[in-house]
């Protein structure tokens, strides 16, 4: 696990091109704080540098930038090749012994690509990873990012040089660079609370997207994309070859997978443990872990002092069952709202799902002890775990029927009586229900069904529903980028409503928002975190499986649910969901008010002019007052605020 940088062109054809690059892996760090290294070749125009996080060969022999074998190749990676071993037994048998340096999976990928070439290396390889990749041959610059997008890898021109970084902030010492914000980008940060790839928040900077890998033959040229690896493929061939055996036939298949995924990624020459919150996800994750260990799993859990986001109960009693060294830490209110202002250093672009902060805090508590940690994430998407796939299919099933006519009257009669005014009448109502029926703030999800009833599609309605701002409220005169929630490529073909959504969280809520999240909150503190459940032999198995098995009995996940009554008892399986979340909604009312009234003042948001004042003022009047919880809207601009305002004192102090 490391921070990588490279330059082609532009300063790297000087002698000033070995400490510019030093000077980019230095600004992250944190992603390497074990050694770093640099190689250049002036002539040629190109440097590279690499921060390590040493975890597999922690000799020199691990050590990177990496020259294969032949001389030909030069690599800087990030990230870990789970099946190296295999792959190294094959390259022997197929190729003849290699005279090889270390047991690191960088030599043999390396020597993977010498013999067979860049895409068959990367279509061999089982893993998370990003790296830069010079042919000193054919004088080519080869990027490359893993399937799913675990590790991040940012790139684009500045000034005569072209240049990438695990972080866009590794730019910064680069004498070309003049960041502008990229309002058209802002716009989906708006809405979706994060920055899809493969957008950046900077004018000329883009993501590589996941599965792909990019070729630069002339630093001043446009680069060539090509896909090595397609979700869209995949799901299509799920669909033509559905799995064919039992629902419980398919819970052994799924084990399997998940095993052989786990067996790969639980090796490493350091300490490894789990995030473990006692949700279906992370205890399936952690309870096949510690079938397959000799000795305790190590298992993390911080707990808030506030019941309504404390699952720290919950994983402690599948920790005592499952007999892991458990490790678990309550936390106060202050302790969470300590990272606040850490957050604009954290993530390198704004970025405004709030669950950031728990995920902070549990990385730091698992670094204490261990130096990788495991983690549930991807279970919802692939195993159909969001309950709003079930409410978004039956919603658009009964819209449908109604002529658009009919129902664009109806939205307007329904936003007719403020939400206030309906919270009002609710809170009369309420206490006759039962309490499972009761809800507050009942105005607020009254306006948002009625934005959705003048819709004329089911894209339209699932975009909608995960959608915070609209951004034509609040940012003037920017154009909305296509997504792949509109457009970006063409979708698959598959035979319901619930697949499509779960197949567009897949290739864009899960790689730029949750495993951003966990990667930059772990990369602080340099943890390195892996996500079984990405395995993309895994990944093909659950789009293969149809959905009368993956919410069989009308459960969500049933076959993880199924897995799991094998390891723990069904009651500590069965309770409700709970999101991974923080009270930002009462913060911002109290401890956080004074810091979010600053960074909304009116006229600053006039003067910086990125936003319509009016719009985020009422939003914001109307939070304070509780006529409305606008937690989510708020945290979006606040987020972009307080990034900004770190990121330009800090590009300033760079240029300095």
């Amino acid at each position: 696990m490391c921070g990588i940088v490279g330059i082609v062109g532009g300063v790297a054809v000087t002698s000033a091109g070995a400490p510019t690059v030093r000077r980019m892996a230095d600004m992250i760090r944190h992603r390497g704080p074990d050694g770093d290294g640099v190689w250049t070749d002036a002539e040629a125009g190109v440097a590279l540098s690499q921060r390590r996080l040493a975890i597999i060969d922690l000799s020199s022999a691990g050590a990177q930038p990496m020259t294969s074998h032949s001389g030909r190749y030069v690599i800087v990676f990030n990230g870990e090749i789970y099946n190296h071993g295999e792959m190294r037994t094959v390259l022997d048998r197929d190729y003849g012994d290699h005279a090889w340096r270390g047991h690191s999976d960088t030599e043999v990928f390396l020597a993977a690509i010498e013999e067979l070439g860049l895409k068959q290396a990367l279509e061999l390889a089982t893993g998370m990873f990003a790296f830069g990749l010079w042919d000193r041959k054919e004088r080519t610059l080869l990027l490359g990012r893993d399937r799913l997008g675990e590790k991040p890898l940012y790139y684009g021109r500045v000034g005569k040089a072209f240049a990438f970084a695990s972080e866009p902030k590794a730019f910064h010492p680069l004498p070309d660079w003049r960041p502008e914000i990229d309002r058209n980008a802002l716009t989906l940060l708006m809405r979706h609370n994060y920055i899809p790839a493969p957008y950046s928040i900077y004018q000329g900077i883009r993501k590589l997207r996941p599965g792909h890998f990019l070729v630069l033959s002339d630093p001043m040229r446009e680069p060539r994309i090509e896909s090595y690896w397609s979700a869209r493929e995949v799901a299509e061939q799920g669909r033509r070859e559905p799995f064919e055996g039992s629902p419980q036939e398919a819970v052994d298949e799924v084990e399997r997978h998940l095993r052989r995924a786990l067996e790969g990624q639980m090796i490493a020459d350091v300490p490894l443990g789990a995030f473990l919150s006692g949700g279906i996800d992370s205890s399936a994750i952690v309870a096949v872990m510690q079938s397959i260990s000799s000795r305790p799993v190590r298992t993390f859990t911080i707990g808030f002092t506030e019941a309504g986001y404390n699952e720290a109960d919950h994983a402690e009693q599948v920790a005592r069952h499952l007999g892991t060294d458990h490790t678990e830490l309550h936390l106060s209110d202050r302790d969470a709202l300590d990272v606040v202002p850490q957050l604009p250093g954290i993530y390198c672009e704004p970025f405004s799902d709030s669950s950031q902060i728990p995920t902070f805090l549990v990385s730091k508590l698992a670094r204490g002890s261990v130096t990788v940690a495991l983690s549930g994430d991807g279970g919802d998407e692939l195993f159909s775990g969001y309950t709003r796939y079930a409410l978004a299919d039956a919603l658009w099933n009964k819209l449908s029927r109604i002529p658009i006519g009919l129902r664009r009257a109806s939205a307007s009669l329904a936003t007719l009586p403020s939400p206030d005014l309906y919270d009002n009448v609710a809170d009369g109502i309420m206490p006759l229900l039962p309490q499972r029926l009761r809800r507050k703030r009942v105005g607020d999800k009254i306006h948002k069904a009625a934005s959705v009833l003048s819709l004329r599609t089911m894209d339209e309605v699932y975009r909608r529903l995960c959608s915070h701002w609209e951004p034509t409220e609040i940012i003037p005169d920017a154009v909305e980028p296509p997504t792949m929630l509109t457009g970006l490529e063409a979708l698959p073909a598959l035979p319901g409503n619930v697949e499509r959504m779960m197949y567009l969280d897949l290739m864009s809520y899960m790689p730029d928002d949750i495993l951003v999240k966990v990667d930059r909150a772990a990369m602080a503190v340099s943890l390195e975190t892996r996500v079984p459940m990405l395995d993309h032999r895994l990944v093909s198995l659950a789009l293969s499986l149809p959905l009368s098995i993956l919410r069989a009995e009308n459960k969500t996940k049933w076959p993880l649910r199924q897995l799991l009554y094998k390891h723990i008892p069904r009651e500590l399986v069965e309770r409700p969901k709970m999101g991974f979340g923080v009270p930002i909604d009462a913060w911002l009312r109290g401890a956080l008010r004074d810091w979010a009234e600053a960074l909304l003042d009116e006229r600053r948001l006039r003067e910086d002019g990125f936003f319509r004042p009016e719009a985020i003022r009422r939003a914001w009047s109307e939070h304070l007052s509780g006529q409305r919880n606008n937690q989510y809207l708020l945290w979006d601009v606040l987020m972009f605020q307080s990034w900004r305002e770190a990121h330009q004192g800090a590009s300033t102090a760079v240029a300095a």
